[in-house]
Order: C-alpha cells, then sequence, then structure tokens
C-alpha cells in the first residue's frame, strides 16, 4: 500500500507540469472511476449513487459522488486543494534577444523560491489555442503541450563577476530570470518555417509587426503538438523542471518532486474519493462527497475558476435544485456541509529550528498537520479540527498540530476564502513538507499514505460523527 500510493503520486506528478495538466491527468482518473463528465454549461440530471464531474478553463476540477440515500437539503462533504504551484510564466512579448542570445520573457507567479529556479535544465509546458481548417470551415481548440527535452536555462553569474554573492544573493525578478533559448548564431541556421504565424505578432491588415515570440520557439511547440506554427493563435505557457519526481532518501523514504504544494494534496483527495466512492459504500451514504482543485491559490484565488468565484456554491446550488425546487434547501444544504481544506505544510527544518514555536513543530512521518491561526489566516475553530482528529483516532492516523510564531507572519490557504465566502464549516490540514515554494520540494512517503487513508475515512466517516455533534441546536 505505501509504495503503491507513493507511486502513483510520483506518476500523477510527472504528468502534471501544469494546472492545465493536472487537471487532465485528475480527468482520466475520475473517468476510469466511472466518474461522468457534465458541463457547467448545460442542464444536470444528476441521479443518487451516481458520480460526476467537471472542469473550468480546464484548470480547476470538481467532482462528486452523490449518495443513494441523499435528498436535497442534506450536506455535502468536500475536500478542497488547488492545482497552481509558483512558477514563471511565459510573456504575451516572449521575444527576447540580447548579447546574442535568444531568450523567453518570463513574469513571476506566485511567491516562489526564485532563487531555485537558477542552472535547472528547464523547458516548456501549457495549453494552446489551435486553428483548424476544414472544408473550408474555421474552429478553435485548445491542447495540452509540453517539450519534453531541457531547451533552455536561467544560468548564474559566475562568483568571479560576483565575489559577494554568497553573503546574500538577490535576485532581480525582472533582469535575472530570463532564460536563455539559444544563440543567435546557431538559430539563424534554422530558418523560420512561416514568417506569417499567428502568434508571431502579424496584424490583419497585412502590414509588418515585430514577432510576438521566438519562431524557434513556435517551431518547437508546434512539433510538438503536431499542427503548423501558424497555426497556433495563443498559448498560456510556463517554464518547468525537466527532472523527473522521484522516490529517494537513503532509506527511500522521500519524494524529490516540484509542485508537491499543492498536487500532492490534489492527488491524496482525488484518489482517496475515487476509492472510497464505489458503489456500494455510497449504499448508506445521506450525503455528497466532494472533491474541488482550485486554480490560481497562490495569487489569491480570484479568478472565474479561483476559490474566490462563485464555482464551489454554484455546484452546490446546482446538485440541491437538481433533487428539489425549494431553494430554501441550498441554506439548510451549507449549514449541514463541511469543507476541508488541504494544503502542504511546513515541517520542521533541522538548519533551522526556530523558526518553528517550540510546541508546534510538524514533523515528517507524523501525519496530517492541522493549521490553527487565531487571526482566521486558517479556518480551523474547535469544532472543525475535533472532527478531523476523531476520525485519526478512529482510524489509529498520527495527527499533528501547527501555529505559527507570534513573530512571524502566517501564509493563508482557500480555507477562510470559502469559509466566509461560503458560509461552510472548515479545518485547515496539510501534508508536512520541506523547500515549500522552491523548484523542488520534498516530502515523506509515509505522508503521503496518512494522507490519502485520512481522506478516505473522512469521506466514509464524516456523516455519522456529525449526527453526533451538538453546536447550534
Amino acid at each position: 500500500m505505501e509504495k503503491s500510493v507513493a507511486s502513483d503520486l510520483v506518476d500523477f506528478l510527472n504528468a502534471s507540469p501544469t494546472a492545465f495538466h493536472a487537471v487532465e491527468e485528475a480527468k482520466r482518473q475520475l473517468k476510469n472511476g466511472g466518474y461522468e463528465q457534465i458541463s457547467e454549461k448545460e442542464d444536470w440530471n444528476l441521479q443518487t449513487g451516481k458520480k460526476y464531474f467537471f472542469t473550468r478553463n480546464y484548470s480547476t476540477i470538481l467532482a462528486f459522488a452523490i449518495g443513494k440515500k441523499y435528498v436535497a437539503g442534506n450536506g455535502c462533504h468536500i475536500i478542497g486543494a488547488h492545482t497552481d504551484s509558483p512558477c514563471l510564466k511565459l510573456k504575451p512579448i516572449s521575444k527576447v534577444a540580447k548579447g546574442g542570445y535568444l531568450q523567453v520573457g518570463v513574469q513571476t507567479y506566485g511567491g516562489g523560491l526564485w532563487h531555485t529556479w537558477f542552472d535547472r535544465d528547464l523547458t516548456v509546458a501549457g495549453r494552446m489555442i489551435i486553428k483548424q481548417v476544414k472544408d473550408d470551415s474555421v474552429s478553435y481548440t485548445h491542447r495540452l503541450v509540453k517539450i519534453e527535452e531541457p531547451i533552455m536555462r536561467i544560468p548564474t553569474l559566475a562568483i568571479h563577476l560576483d565575489r559577494d554573492v554568497n553573503e546574500g544573493f538577490k535576485v532581480n525578478k525582472h533582469s535575472h530570470l530570463v532564460p536563455v533559448l539559444a544563440t543567435s548564431i546557431k538559430a539563424e541556421l534554422n530558418k523560420p518555417v512561416t514568417e506569417k504565424s499567428a502568434v508571431g505578432g502579424l496584424p490583419t491588415d497585412g502590414k509588418n509587426s515585430p514577432e510576438k515570440h521566438h519562431s524557434l520557439l513556435l517551431e518547437l511547440l508546434a512539433t510538438q503538438a503536431s499542427c503548423k506554427p501558424d497555426e497556433i493563435c495563443d498559448f498560456e505557457l510556463q517554464a518547468c523542471d525537466t527532472q523527473p519526481s522521484i522516490i529517494a532518501g537513503a532509506m527511500k523514504e522521500f519524494i524529490f518532486s516540484g509542485r508537491l504544494d499543492n498536487l500532492c494534496m490534489s492527488f491524496c483527495s482525488l484518489k482517496a474519493l475515487i476509492d472510497a466512492s464505489s458503489e456500494s459504500s455510497l449504499e448508506n451514504e445521506t450525503g455528497v462527497r466532494i472533491v474541488a482543485l482550485f486554480d490560481h491559490e497562490e495569487v489569491g484565488s480570484n479568478s472565474a475558476q479561483g476559490a474566490g468565484s462563485p464555482v464551489m456554491l454554484d455546484a452546490l446550488s446546482r446538485i440541491t435544485s437538481s433533487f428539489s425546487s425549494d431553494s430554501k434547501l441550498l441554506k439548510k444544504a451549507i449549514q449541514r456541509s463541511f469543507i476541508v481544506s488541504a494544503d502542504m505544510a511546513h515541517a520542521l527544518h533541522p538548519n533551522y529550528m526556530e523558526k518553528h514555536e517550540e510546541n508546534h513543530q510538524p514533523k515528517m512521518h507524523s501525519g496530517l498537520v492541522i493549521k490553527h491561526n487565531a487571526n482566521q489566516r486558517y479556518a480551523t475553530n474547535a469544532v472543525t479540527s475535533f472532527i478531523f482528529r476523531e476520525i485519526a483516532q478512529k482510524h489509529n492516523l498520527p495527527i499533528q498540530d501547527f501555529v505559527v510564531r507570534n513573530d512571524m507572519p502566517c501564509g493563508s490557504t482557500i480555507g477562510p476564502i470559502l469559509a466566509s465566502g461560503v458560509g461552510i464549516r472548515t479545518v485547515d490540514v496539510g501534508g508536512p513538507q520541506l523547500s515549500m515554494h522552491s523548484i523542488r520540494e520534498m516530502c515523506a512517503v509515509d505522508d503521503v499514505k496518512h494522507s490519502y487513508e485520512h481522506f478516505k475515512a473522512y469521506f466514509q466517516e464524516f456523516s455519522a460523527i456529525d449526527a453526533k455533534i451538538t453546536v447550534d441546536n
């Protein structure tokens, strides 16, 4: 079991260089698990005992399994995570040429440890809008792309030219974070396939305009997507590391990977939902089991597909209204619902132990971390933490607590956003990890197993435990 869950996570990570790819992989797993895809653009015809999912912008995905004993007004048992991670995203005009080099202009996304992006073998991945012409009819489709081999790099400056660099390496995010794609002289040997690529920047009136992206990059992308460069209309691409995710360490106890924050929690919650929602396990379920993986958490969740959007409330409303036309039942359902906001947590670092409060030092191999903050940077309270802790105790699973030091700022999650925006009881939790927001992070194999088992138990146990709790009666 242990190696299986961790190995499955590694496969998921390697298949998911971007949020778009993570949704694509989640979609594949859900379909294999018997989930039916539905669309927010269409009417929903839902049935008890059935399983569904939809995507929004192809970077957010929400999946749900309806209990066979569900009736409108009953609660939803939700795990929320996010698909995005700090990265370097290509600019709308990415063509940069300086000092005999072809470079790629990027902008920083989220709060990354940007010094870790230097001297890494990088490629690009994301989605492209492709023009398709058939029988004089034009249509446009989005297509995911990843160039497998390393095509660019951000080189550091030699110590001989910056003798004080080891006293403090300060990255200028505008000047220093510009990947090198090729030298100009070598690129000249590879002439553009076309001078009229749509992404290349030629306007419709036929007047000349500077290209927006290097023709060399467009050719590489077109080859990967099996299209012509002039069929690429637009794209959302990001730089990503080519080193694969791996189970590692002297005792094979760690996972070394990018994007553990937060694809680790995304994977564990998704696998838990699929495995906990077989036909027999939904037999006595009175609620709806949901996993929601949102985009844009790293930049505040304020987008049409972020946790700050109406996507969660829309889903709860449409599920409820599919079984009753009584609009008052939605408010009842919200008060009977529960969210586990799952986002990776800070494990104790042996070289920086003073950064943790002495009584709250999450450790690897010791299970999920319940996050607390009196100022509501996390949405946990005594009731919600008790429920999650009770599930751990019943299944003999380890559990930990985290509070940030009073003299340090506290991060946040989608938990407070969903709790305040929708009004659902919420607990904030996460698997412990090191190197958060680095291009290369690490967590423990054991904690992947613990997280998966805890989430699976939550889906199976919540209805029974919640029925025993009295608070606002």
